[in-house]
Formats: C-alpha cells, sequence, structure tokens
C-alpha cells in the first residue's frame, strides 16, 4: 500500500508548477552570440581597430578593407581609426606587412533593439490572430524577432512564432495559428523578444482572448448619393470589408459626417444596414462622409474609419439659374453703365486680306434672358386681370346701389309721415289711469279724443 504524500511534498508541488510557469513564460532574449574574430561596433559610434598588440620594427603596416564585394587600401599604422560609424562600414578588414598578413577581423556595425510595444488583432472570427508592433528606426541587419503563445495558468510549452519585418509600414508582424474549435474566451499570453549582436529586448507580456482582439477591416465602397427633389438629404451606401463573410456574423457601423466648412463631424450609432439616409444636410453644401465596423455583438473594437466619400444634396436647377444670371458676361465700363462682352470672334477679319473687315462696338444695353421675359410676362398678365377684376366688381356695386336709391326716392312720395309718436303699447299704458291736473286754460285731451282724431 503506497504511503501518502508527506507536508513537504505538498509543499513542493505548487513551488514547481510555479517555477514551470515562469519558465514557460521567460524566454531568453539577450544579445546573439559573435563569432570568432568580429568585432562589433555602435551606429554612429567611434572605434579602433589594432592590428598587433605591439607595433613590428622598421614595418609599414598595412590596412585592406573588403566590402559588398569591392576591396580598397586604408591609412598605413598598427591602428585603425574609424569615426561616425555607419552600417555601410560593416565588413572584413585586414593588415598586413608586404605580402604577409598580419590580422583579419570582421566589423559589425548594430544598434540595441527597440523595446516591443505588442497589440494584436482579428479581422474575423475565421481568421488568424495578427501581432505588430511599429519601429521608429529601421533596425539593424541581423535582427531577429520572435513571439510566444501559451494559454494561461496552464503548464505547457509555448508556441514559437518568427515575425518578419515590413520596411515600408516600418513594423513587425507575426501571425498566430488559431486551431479551429478554439474557445473565444480562453486566456493567452503573448511574449516577444527582439534581439541582434548589439543586445536584446523584451516586451511586456500582454493577455489576451480571441474575442477581444476582434477588429475588423474597414469597409469599402462607400458612396454618397444626392436625392431627387431633397435639398436636405443624402443616401449613404457600403460594403462588408472582403475579410468577414456576413453569412455567419453580422457588423454594425458607425456613420459619421461633417459639412466642409464644419470642424466638427456628426456621428450616427447602430446602423446595422449598409445605407443610411442623411436627412439634416447643409443645402448647397459638399459633405465628406466615414464609416467604420465592429463586431454585432460588440466583441473587440472598432475598424479604422473608412476612406472619405463626398456628396452634395440635390439643388433646383431654377433657384441656381437665379442665382447665376445677374453675373452674366457684363462688365461695368466708364460711364457707370454695363456692356456685354463679347467674344473675340466678332473681332475677326472676314479674309486673310483683311478686306471689309467691320468692328462692332458693344451694346450699352445689359442681354436679357428669357426667363426674365416669362416672369415679366406673367406678372402683366396677373396684374391686368386683378385690375380687370376689380373693375367689374365695383361696377355692379354702383349698378345696384344706384337701383336703391332710384327706388327710394319714388317710394318716398307716397308715404305718410306720421305727425307725432306712435301710441305706446297696451303693455305699458295702464287700462285707468287717473287724469293729472291740468294748467289754468289749457287744453284738455283724452284718449277718445285722441282716438277720433286718428280716425
Amino acid at each position: 500500500m503506497a504511503r501518502p504524500p508527506g507536508p513537504l511534498l505538498l509543499l513542493l508541488l505548487p513551488l514547481r508548477f510555479l517555477l514551470h510557469l515562469s519558465a514557460a513564460a521567460g524566454r531568453p532574449c539577450g544579445p546573439a552570440g559573435l563569432p570568432r574574430d568580429t568585432v562589433l561596433g555602435l551606429l554612429g559610434a567611434n572605434i579602433t581597430l589594432t592590428c598587433q598588440d605591439e607595433q613590428p620594427a622598421n614595418a609599414t603596416v598595412l590596412w585592406q578593407v573588403e566590402k559588398q564585394g569591392a576591396a580598397g587600401q586604408l591609412a598605413e599604422g598598427n591602428t585603425l581609426l574609424l569615426r561616425q560609424l555607419r552600417y555601410e562600414d560593416s565588413g572584413h578588414y585586414s593588415c598586413s606587412v608586404g605580402s604577409h598578413l598580419l590580422r583579419s577581423l570582421r566589423l559589425l556595425v548594430a544598434e540595441p533593439p527597440e523595446t516591443p510595444q505588442v497589440s494584436c488583432y482579428r479581422r474575423s472570427h475565421d481568421k488568424d490572430v495578427l501581432c505588430e508592433w511599429p519601429q521608429q528606426k529601421k533596425p539593424s541587419p541581423g535582427t531577429r524577432a520572435m513571439l510566444w503563445v501559451r494559454r494561461r495558468f496552464v503548464a505547457e510549452n509555448a508556441t514559437e512564432q518568427r515575425c518578419r519585418y515590413f520596411s515600408k509600414a516600418r513594423k513587425f508582424l507575426c501571425r498566430l495559428k488559431v486551431p479551429p474549435g478554439t474557445d473565444d474566451t480562453k486566456s493567452l499570453v503573448v511574449s516577444t523578444c527582439v534581439s541582434n549582436s548589439a543586445g536584446g529586448s523584451a516586451g511586456k507580456d500582454k493577455i489576451i482572448t480571441l474575442s477581444s482582439v476582434l477588429r475588423p477591416d474597414p469597409p469599402v465602397n462607400v458612396t454618397v448619393q444626392a436625392l431627387e427633389r431633397a435639398p436636405q438629404r443624402l443616401q449613404v451606401n457600403w460594403s462588408y470589408p472582403p475579410s468577414w463573410d456576413p453569412r455567419f456574423y453580422w457588423l454594425r457601423f458607425q456613420v459619421r459626417y461633417r459639412p466642409e466648412p464644419a470642424p466638427t463631424f456628426m456621428e450616427v450609432d447602430q446602423v446595422m444596414t449598409t445605407w443610411l439616409d442623411i436627412r439634416d444636410a447643409w443645402r448647397g453644401t459638399r459633405h465628406v462622409v466615414q464609416v467604420r465596423a465592429k463586431d454585432e455583438f460588440g466583441h473587440g473594437t472598432w475598424s479604422e474609419w473608412s476612406q472619405e466619400a463626398v456628396g452634395t444634396p440635390w439643388t433646383d436647377p431654377w433657384e441656381l439659374t437665379s442665382e447665376m444670371e445677374p453675373y452674366s458676361s457684363q462688365v461695368p465700363t466708364e460711364d457707370d453703365t454695363y456692356g456685354v462682352t463679347l467674344s473675340p470672334r466678332l473681332f475677326e477679319e472676314d479674309d486673310a486680306n483683311g478686306a471689309g473687315g467691320s468692328v462692332m462696338e458693344s451694346s450699352t444695353h445689359p442681354v436679357a434672358s428669357p426667363y426674365a421675359f416669362l416672369v415679366t410676362g406673367g406678372s402683366l398678365l396677373l396684374g391686368i386681370a386683378l385690375f380687370v377684376g376689380i373693375v367689374v366688381r365695383y361696377r355692379q356695386m354702383w349698378w345696384t346701389s344706384g337701383q336703391e336709391t332710384s327706388k327710394a326716392e319714388g317710394e318716398g312720395q307716397h308715404m305718410l309721415v306720421p305727425l307725432s309718436l306712435p301710441p305706446p303699447t297696451l303693455s305699458d299704458t295702464p287700462l285707468l289711469s287717473h287724469p293729472a291736473p291740468s294748467a289754468p286754460g289749457g287744453l284738455h285731451t283724452t284718449q277718445a279724443d285722441y282716438s277720433s282724431s286718428g280716425q
């Protein structure tokens, strides 16, 4: 029967696990070893090459160099001083006395590499992971860049990948193969190292997941079109990037636009289609539009902005003609009037000998536009119609008022004009009233007398 592990062994197991992780994470990143008889010179520094420890007596030491397939003779002496080293100074140097070779060595001019600042991205769910970092200067010849990837918190050997330098983009690029079915949420540790003969530099470990580094390419084929009879609308269309297959996963888009005089952009988010209708464009102004994309579920980061596309809203041709009309080919003359600029053809001679040639004087009256005639004629017709309508209306009113006046005068000859006020109504007059005292010598009139007089 096996004995259970002791307490000391239980303590050593986690320590061994941690040591294994540190060994897997930490990679040697020192300078590359120099072969024998190779001298390292730093870029931009001075260096002195020595032929022998003791200078030969009564002998002339001659230095020669062979670089890039060409040989040349240098200065004489036991030492050779090279100033402000350049990459072109790398080569084979030899010193000799006569035909006797004393020493041969190789000079390597290099510069310590820059510390890598790595960033990783994935252009779609079915693409490999690309890790890159920029370079401020061109790396020295013989510079080597390596990248290691391993799963986090797992005791396993890291995958090693060689990186390539692109001179036009001035950056190192590494490609990581992603096996099918890999979990996008598992954490990975990325380590980098750049080294050459002058030294080595390791970058800081970067922890990533396949979903967090998702970054699509920018949309393509962005166009801006004007809509008919819509002076404040623009239609923007674009396409998915070729690296993204919309059959499996979609993209959501963000559109930004601005009129060319404005310094800042206006943005529209959460666009799931490949088109957008802008409804607040500036009339008659050219607009700049850009589009970028992101995974539909929000994984990863936004793509770079697409290339700029420009467009101008629809403009009414009548408005454009009316704006341009006063600036037709009229120029001010000396007497503050406006003349017409004539074509040079009008001043050419009729024949080669100049016989019969005449010069036409420009008219001092501006050329009238046919649109001006249409507007003037329409306004005149409308004014005449209004005048005729007013005349007809007032003529009817005058005729009607004349008829009523004549009729009223004819009927007035047979009307009876009352001599006194009409009698009050029965409701306002009491049936029996006390006679009021009359003044002495006055006229007494009763109701019966008033009725008989009315008859």
